[in-house]
């Protein structure tokens, strides 16, 4: 459990927009210092402008989290600037989507490469900084709050790719939390496991590395990205909504966060399933005409 946030340090990865960008606000309305680390240059400098202008120690940096290398660069400047962060925030992501089979090696290699290489450099680099902080004084605290998504415990199909950095998302930090347990009781972990909510994750294209590039889109892959900005962008609760969720989950000591507590109906009876050794459930019980247009028009694929 983290309470008391004022004049800590907290490093937010994906800082530039979406839910980094409101947790970092958040952070710095609370007095916390902020390491604000984002690929996209000109999203970075502008949260760092804002968050700066309150009176906010800021340290900005441009990383590839998915760079090991980067990221020890990054854990060595933090340790230099603040010391040990108190809160990580491994939250950087993108998305892709298509028929599993259809992904490229570029495509897991960047997705996979983001969405869960970046958590496992953030936890294994900060992790052992923040474990000694806790060992030299009894009252330090520190939580890492790694971003997965309701797609990190169900298998929605045409997104194949993105499930499967999300599921291990889930289970690092589930692993993590178990782990932090048997060593230590002043630091704790939590996984953020959002729905649809309006951020730029649909447009994640935008900051693909040049050295990966994208084939030219399959019909599924036009499919996926046509339904994800649409469901993304008819959220109805926001990034700061859920951004407040992950202040008070830290608050509260919960691990789980859910943004849309609602969705997780689909999970349990993907649970029950599990236990019963039945087929997956169908994906589409509660809106089966999406489920009968997206067969439709991928079977007219053939």
């Amino acid at each position: 459990m983290m309470q008391d946030f004022k004049d800590k340090t907290a490093v937010v990865t994906g800082a530039g927009s979406g839910l980094g960008l409101e947790v970092a606000r958040l952070a710095a309305l609370r007095g916390m210092k902020l390491v604000l680390v984002d690929v996209q240059a000109d999203a970075l400098d502008a949260a760092a402008q804002e968050l700066g202008a309150q009176g906010t120690d800021v340290l900005a940096r441009r990383v590839d989290v998915s760079d090991g290398v980067q990221m020890e660069a990054l854990a060595d400047a933090v340790r230099e600037r603040f010391g040990a962060p108190h809160l990580v925030f491994n939250n950087a992501g993108v998305a892709a989507g298509g028929l599993v089979w259809e992904n490229t090696v570029a495509d897991w290699q960047w997705v996979l490469g983001v969405n869960l290489w970046g958590v496992i450099h953030g936890v294994r680099l900060f992790t052992p900084m923040m474990l000694a902080a806790a060992s030299a004084d009894p009252h330090w605290r520190g939580h890492i709050v790694n971003t997965a998504s309701m797609a990190g415990l169900l298998t929605p199909p045409n997104m194949g790719v993105y499930n499967v950095s999300k599921h291990a998302v889930v289970a690092l930090t589930e692993t993590l939390y178990q782990d932090l347990r048997l060593v230590t009781d002043q630091i704790s972990a939590s996984v953020l496991c959002p729905y649809f909510v309006p951020t730029g994750i649909s447009q994640s294209q935008r900051n693909r590395p040049a050295e990966l590039p994208p084939a030219a889109p399959t019909r599924s892959q036009l499919i996926g990205q046509a339904m994800s900005e649409k469901a993304v962008s008819s959220g109805k609760v926001t990034a700061a909504e859920v951004a407040q969720r992950v202040f008070d989950a830290m608050e509260q000591g919960r691990f789980y966060i859910y943004s849309h507590p609602h969705a997780l109906a689909p999970v349990a009876a993907r649970m029950q399933a599990i236990v019963e050794g039945r087929e997956p459930p169908d994906p589409f019980a509660d809106r089966p005409e999406v489920g009968a247009q997206l067969r439709a028009a991928l079977r007219a694929m053939g």
